[in-house]
């Protein structure tokens, strides 16, 4: 495979689909209020309804409504594409419409993003990941005082001390492990898989980023933690928005020092090395499943693998 076509191959990774069209914040509005109630007031605003943390497909399409239909609620200003300003309206699930079970949660959305919906995807991993940390920021963490949105939904202030709080943001390393030459027919990959996993799921490990340490580091300890591997070198991949509930998935390509393995036990049952041939024939089988579609777990794999994986999940 030359430059170009890996070049060209990269570009087009599961991933990156769900960043593609990513829209302008319009950071600096804010906190203008005249600019906001003028873009609510506009028919062609666009509003995403968000009951608590989950969102109403209609027939499988995503729903946007105008401002004059959106109910009560936390507004919060998204930003601008293609000359159209869309907000997300955060609303008591106890007060939404329709029926509780037909409001879902981000990962139940996935099916719509690998199905064409993926510009949409951007501004649903913005609006649920405020709505998750509204969600679930209640109250001050310094003085347990009560707290109101603030910046158009991005800060919450505390009505006591006045301290303000921001998004937050956790992140997390996911790694494809590999051992032998790169490019050789016995270069392997590192997968595993947890207990409560349907059987024949195998996956990328992954971890959060602990106080004072750097990505690298990270990837070397959950590697080890969960599997026993010694890593050596580690190279950036790439990262994807995970609002699942608040995370940034930090991927990386990391080389072992040795084949070694001894799980934890605990977040993963079972580590298993796979050539390439393996790996492909198993998933094309249905021996096993791996993840495939819009995660940066498929992309890891996909990139590794030199070509789409089957028996995806």
């Amino acid at each position: 495979m030359t430059t170009q076509d890996t070049s060209e191959r990269l570009s087009t990774l599961p991933h990156l689909a769900l960043s593609a069209h990513a829209h302008n914040r319009e950071g600096l509005r804010r906190t203008d209020d005249a600019w906001l109630a003028e873009r609510w007031a506009d028919a062609s605003t666009r509003v995403l309804v968000v009951a608590g943390n989950r969102i109403r497909p209609v027939d499988g399409i995503i729903e946007w409504v105008a401002p004059a239909d959106a109910p009560d609620g936390v507004r919060v200003l998204l930003g601008e594409r293609d000359g159209v300003t869309r907000f997300a309206l955060i609303c008591d699930p106890a007060t939404a419409p329709g029926e509780r079970e037909e409001w879902v949660g981000l990962r139940g959305l996935f099916p719509h993003f690998v199905d064409g919906g993926a510009d949409d995807a951007p501004w649903l991993f913005h609006a649920i990941g405020l709505a998750e940390w509204h969600w679930v920021t209640r109250f001050c963490p310094r003085c347990g005082g009560g707290l109101t949105s603030s910046h158009a939904g991005h800060e919450l202030v505390c009505t006591s001390c006045g301290r303000a709080q921001f998004p937050r943001t956790d992140p997390a390393v996911i790694m494809a492990v590999t051992l032998g030459e790169p490019g050789a027919a016995d270069e392997r990959v590192l997968l595993g898989r947890q207990q409560a996993w349907p059987a024949g799921r195998w996956s990328t490990l992954a971890g959060f980023v602990e106080p004072g340490e750097t990505f690298e580091d990270a990837v070397r300890r959950e590697v080890m933690e969960e599997v026993g591997t010694p890593v050596g070198e580690v190279t950036y991949f790439g990262n994807q928005p995970w609002p699942l509930p608040a995370s940034l998935m930090v991927g990386f390509l990391a080389r072992a020092t040795s084949d070694r393995i001894d799980v934890d036990g605990a977040e993963i049952e079972e580590a298993r090395w796979f050539t390439r041939a393996e790996l492909l024939a198993d998933a094309a089988s249905g021996a096993i499943t791996v993840p495939k579609g819009v995660s940066i777990s498929s992309s890891l794999l996909e990139s590794w693998a030199g070509e789409s994986l089957h028996g995806g999940w």
